[in-house]
């Protein structure tokens, strides 16, 4: 017992493979050796880090990983998320629990590795709310959809559109349309239902998390700075600041737009530049909401003669082809991110001045 004591004690980097019932922990000492190498259970996880000394924890930033990092670091120990496509550069041949908790104990010590923060519970919170929205509005669009295909199979049609959509609810709950005319049968009516009331409780659902979006922008200076950037609102704002704890970690808006996966993906070699599609690396959800909010920043941009609207009309009429409004969007995303990170590093708002003006 004292003789695996003494080895304990010898310990300074860990490697943490996580599991749902079993953990598996890679240990070296300060020379390179390997220490420990066995999996722990979940129950005995905190207890075997109680008994080693202060020293440097790595594990990707997986399901659970900032759950076990808080508890793992108020041992006093240094715990360091990494993002899992980083760490798999330090897999070596084959996939099991070892080989990765070893690739987690290489890459925590590398000076180039990417770093995740911990996050808080109240944190983690906001987010959650975030994925909820999603996925709600996610069965709304499947809901509606239904509604299409079913509705169509009786001779019933709508153009594309929410919108449109809404109409084609009313008319299977109600069966009539604005004249009066009968034109979904009681039988369909009576199917259907179930259909139309999930609909409206998921709107109730997310039209309350709208309203504590909105509450939570209007009482956070971060979300209000970022509210004045065109084509970010409260629900933009709000993911931005919950996702984003440390704009620091990024060098440059390049970067910070890079990490979200909306700069073109690079296959350069000898000098020679090709760039095709944009990465979609990154935060999938992020993305969504800047290319959303940059196509409703292109469609509303008639009246405005500001820098970012005037530089996104210009592309606009030099671009040619079917796809050229979701090419600029993806590229007015592009510029909104640089912008976020400008007023996330440096602070103020967006100047929505006249081009002239400027000048």
């Amino acid at each position: 017992m004292r003789k695996s004591i003494s080895k304990l004690e010898t310990v300074t980097t860990v490697g943490l493979d996580l599991g749902k019932n079993v953990m598996q922990v890679h240990a070296i000492d300060a020379a390179g050796n390997l220490v420990v190498n066995k999996p722990v259970r979940r129950g005995k996880l905190i207890a075997f880090f109680a008994e080693l000394p202060k020293c440097l924890v790595g594990m990707e930033a997986s399901s659970s990983a900032h759950h076990w990092g808080r508890q793992i670091a108020a041992l006093g120990h240094d715990v360091r998320l990494m993002p899992p496509a980083y760490v798999k550069a330090y897999v070596r041949r084959g996939k099991n629990d070892k080989v990765d908790a070893a690739a987690n104990c290489e890459a925590v010590g590398r000076p180039s590795m990417r770093f995740v923060p911990l996050r808080t519970v109240e944190n983690q919170a906001e987010l959650m709310r975030h994925r909820v929205r999603d996925m709600l509005s996610s069965q709304r669009v499947a809901l509606l959809n239904a509604l299409r295909g079913h509705l169509a199979e009786i001779g019933v049609i709508a153009p594309q559109g929410a919108q449109h959509a809404y109409s084609l609810k009313k008319l299977a709950e109600t069966g009539c349309d604005e004249n009066g005319e009968v034109r979904v049968p009681d039988s369909v009516r009576e199917t259907l239902a179930p259909l139309t009331r999930q609909i409206d409780v998921i709107d109730a659902e997310i039209a309350k998390i709208d309203k504590t979006l909105a509450k939570q922008a209007k009482s956070d200076p971060t979300a209000r700075r970022l509210a004045t950037i065109p084509g970010i609102g409260p629900v933009g704002a709000t993911a931005i600041t919950a996702t984003v704890r440390d704009v620091k970690a990024f060098a440059n808006g390049r970067e910070f737009a890079a990490h979200l996966g909306l700069p073109p993906g690079q296959h350069s070699s000898g000098g020679k530049q090709r760039l095709g599609a944009i990465s979609k690396m990154g935060d999938r959800y992020l993305r969504k909401l800047l290319v959303v909010g940059a196509t409703a920043v292109l469609r509303h941009a008639d009246g405005h003669n500001d820098a970012l609207r005037h530089w996104a009309k210009d592309l606009l009429a030099r671009k040619s082809g079917p796809y050229k409004k979701k090419i600029v969007a993806v590229a007015l995303a592009n510029k909104l991110a640089r912008i976020v990170y400008a007023i996330l590093s440096s602070g103020g708002t967006y100047d929505d001045r006249p081009v002239r003006a400027q000048a």
